[in-house]
């Protein structure tokens, strides 16, 4: 096939069709949650308890949001100071000021209304759960599949329209794109997974162990902002997760293809067909999961889902040959993006069968109940331990593969093999996120079922389509680790070739690279470390303020309800307080190693976080996944049953396991990619300010002490009506 600069007709008329099908992704967006709406919102009781975690929920992203403006606008300014200052053209320095701004307003969109959403389906569902168990799964995914749209629809729409404006240069350009969806995904994820889990641990230990009641009641005071939690946690966090690594990909693709010689437009245009393919198979996949005959799903959402993955699957599949064969005329790419959803339904079934509360590994966990809390936490700490090496083979596989594929081609059409793979398995984010979101909705419509004493039919119900949103959960948080590391190394490629490593190569023998590496690899566990004490100290508060609302009278009797705001404002407050002192770990750490070590340390800085991160998130999400489904088998008659020994071991091993399944691992992909975007950002500046020697040191200092004093102020104690 010849090879030409100049776009074809063809090529135009296609990223116009690309542009549509985003719009039409948006369009069935607004027909889901219309037809959510419509759907009958239950009795008086249910109402009332709606109403709470609706207003909490809202109160809380409202306070999420003021907190994270200005950092917004001093970033913006940043970015174009930065461009400006490598020397870049001024319509490149505004338009990545400005992708920035529409990355960072997409992706908090994409958090609001798919959580607002959510908080609107989670009542429905528990009016529909007595009416029947097909009937609550189809509101509960559908309503899921909205936030999975906006991601799919406005993730696409982004990237293309900044191609069309500014073609060979749009990759400059869609960096700021994509690291606006990536901080305020940061943001989301660090702050929501410390209010949910932080109300979780307060509500499970004093509720469950101490206090011998059900999960969910009324009584507990932490019961509303454990339910708000689910919300900002998994709804509002996980879609902005899932944005920014569908921008990301997107970023790489574009940058590792416009560099491939000669240059193409079809390189470019491929991914974002192939990205318009998937929402097609995305919309036909999400609607049929409440179609499926009970012969194929015997009764379980979760394989409901499954199936239709794979059915979206097959037809993206289909698609990418298509594409392959008769526009780029080349079937390497073909073979390079099947490769990734290869890889995502790789990672469905063997982290299904790592956390399903059907499988051997979660029955196993279970039954080490018996015999105390200490066996049931080591055999979920083994069964992490082991998935992750599991996770990181299959990546390794996905990316020899694509390898494989553009052999001899050259080292960037490698890296652009690689990139093709996170463009495969992210095709189906629309099926993902709708998974990810059915999650939460399930938990709290059990929730608002339990409070309102809906009769225990209808709970079943909703306790089986929760027992199925923990797998999904733990699904699309792998997922998403392994869209993280796919979209890293291909960051990382595109770094290499920006500072010229490429070329030079990544001397690991060189000490001061190896510094590099071992910082790098030490990163996540501190960001870890971090986020997991702030659950701890924000858990530690809320124990003692539902202790104190237990000895007021009437609320154990239960003649008087608890003060629930109270518990939601101190979840707020300690969420609020960690937001910047995270986020300026994850930026300013990558340039002070640059500034301080160079080039290739920075290059080894970024290929230890790939490392120890996606092991470390793989271990946390998935110990947690499992501790928390063998705690519901058990809860559903296995090995005692509520209120037995094994139970109250399980409930232990549950709240140990939640601050690592829903905020450090979850918050480590966010992390790589702000990591890996700032390093490529900035690395023009770096290169340009490390030959000024009077100036590296005094700005590296400044960044040491930053760094520093975040770190100090993350480990001060938090003491109750703390403000954020």
């Amino acid at each position: 096939m010849s090879v030409s600069p100049v776009m074809t007709a063809f090529e135009a008329s296609a990223l116009w069709a690309v542009v549509g099908v985003a719009l039409f992704a948006l369009l069935y967006a607004a027909l889901l949650a219309r037809q959510t709406l419509r759907e009958d919102t239950g009795s008086r009781r249910m109402i009332e308890v709606w109403t709470s975690i609706k207003q909490g929920a809202s109160a809380y992203l409202g306070q999420q949001f003021r907190s994270i403006l200005p950092v917004i606008v001093v970033v913006t300014f940043v970015l174009y100071l930065a461009a400006a200052f490598a020397g870049e053209e001024l319509s490149i320095s505004i338009g990545r000021a400005a992708a920035f701004m529409m990355g960072s307003m997409f992706s908090a969109t994409v958090g609001r209304i798919g959580m607002t959403m959510a908080v609107q389906a989670n009542v429905r569902v528990a009016a529909a759960s007595s009416r029947s168990f097909r009937e609550a799964l189809k509101i509960a995914y559908r309503s899921g599949t909205i936030t999975g749209m906006l991601t799919d629809g406005l993730g696409l729409l982004g990237g293309t329209l900044i191609f069309i404006i500014f073609l060979e240069m749009a990759p400059e350009v869609l960096l700021g794109f994509g690291f606006g969806g990536t901080l305020i995904a940061l943001f989301m994820r660090v702050g929501g997974g410390i209010y949910t889990k932080a109300a979780d641990v307060g509500a499970d230990l004093v509720g469950k162990v101490e206090e011998g009641i059900p999960e969910d009641d009324p009584r507990n005071a932490a019961v509303v902002a454990d339910l708000v939690g689910d919300n900002v946690g998994d709804c509002a966090g996980m879609a902005a997760d899932i944005f920014e690594s569908y921008e990301v990909t997107i970023v790489s693709a574009m940058i590792l293809g416009l560099a491939l010689s000669p240059f193409d437009f079809k390189w470019i245009i491929y991914p974002l067909l192939v990205r318009a393919a998937g929402v097609i198979s995305t919309i036909v996949g999400t609607y049929a999961v409440a179609w499926w005959p009970d012969r194929f799903t015997k009764g379980d959402a979760f394989r409901a889902m499954d199936l239709s993955y794979d059915l979206s699957a097959a037809i993206s599949t289909f698609s990418f040959f298509i594409f392959a064969y008769f526009y780029v005329g080349d079937l390497r790419v073909f073979f390079a993006t099947t490769t990734g959803i290869v890889l995502a339904i790789s990672f469905n079934k063997l982290t299904e069968y790592f956390t399903s509360p059907s499988r051997t590994p979660v029955d196993q966990v279970a039954r080490s109940a018996r015999t105390g809390a200490a066996p049931f936490i080591l055999s979920g700490l083994a069964l992490g331990l082991e998935n992750s090496v599991w996770a990181i083979l299959v990546i390794g596989m996905a990316i020899v593969g694509s390898v494989f594929f553009f052999t001899g081609a050259g080292v960037v059409f490698v890296l652009y093999g690689v990139a093709l793979a996170g463009i495969g398995m992210l095709t189906l984010t629309g099926n993902n996120v709708s998974m990810d979101t059915f999650g939460p909705i399930a938990d709290n419509a059990s929730g608002i079922g339990e409070m309102a004493d809906l009769d225990p039919n209808a709970r079943q119900v909703m306790a089986d389509l929760d027992a199925s949103g923990n797998t999904t959960k733990a699904v699309t948080k792998t997922i998403a680790i392994a869209s993280a590391v796919i979209a890293a190394v291909s960051l990382f490629g595109a770094y290499a070739e920006t500072t010229g490593l490429g070329a030079m190569g990544l001397n690991i023998a060189d000490p001061i690279v190896f510094v590099g590496l071992l910082i790098g690899g030490a990163l996540p566990f501190l960001f870890s470390s971090l986020s997991i004490r702030a659950v701890g100290r924000a858990a530690s508060i809320i124990i003692e303020e539902v202790r104190s609302q237990f000895r007021v009278p009437g609320v154990r009797e239960g003649t008087r309800l608890p003060n629930y705001a109270k518990v939601v404002s101190i979840c707020t407050s300690a969420a609020q307080r960690e937001l910047v002192n995270l986020a300026l770990l994850a930026v300013l750490t990558p340039i002070a190693v640059g500034l301080l070590l160079g080039e290739a340390a920075l290059g080894a800085f970024l290929a230890g976080i790939i490392l120890t991160g996606q092991l470390l998130a793989v271990f946390m999400a998935n110990s947690g996944g499992a501790w928390d489904n063998a705690k519901k088998k058990i809860e559903d008659g296995f090995y005692g049953g509520k209120g037995s020994e094994a139970h109250r071991a399980s409930v232990v091993g549950d709240t140990v396991g939640d601050p690592l399944k829903d905020t450090a691992g979850p918050a480590l992909n966010p992390m790589i990619k702000v990591a890996n975007l700032v390093s490529l950002l900035f690395a023009p500046v770096i290169l340009i300010v490390r030959e000024q020697l009077l100036l590296v040191l005094p700005l590296a200092g400044l960044f040491v002490v930053v760094i520093g004093y975040s770190i100090w102020n993350s480990k001060r104690e938090l003491q109750i009506g703390a403000g954020p």
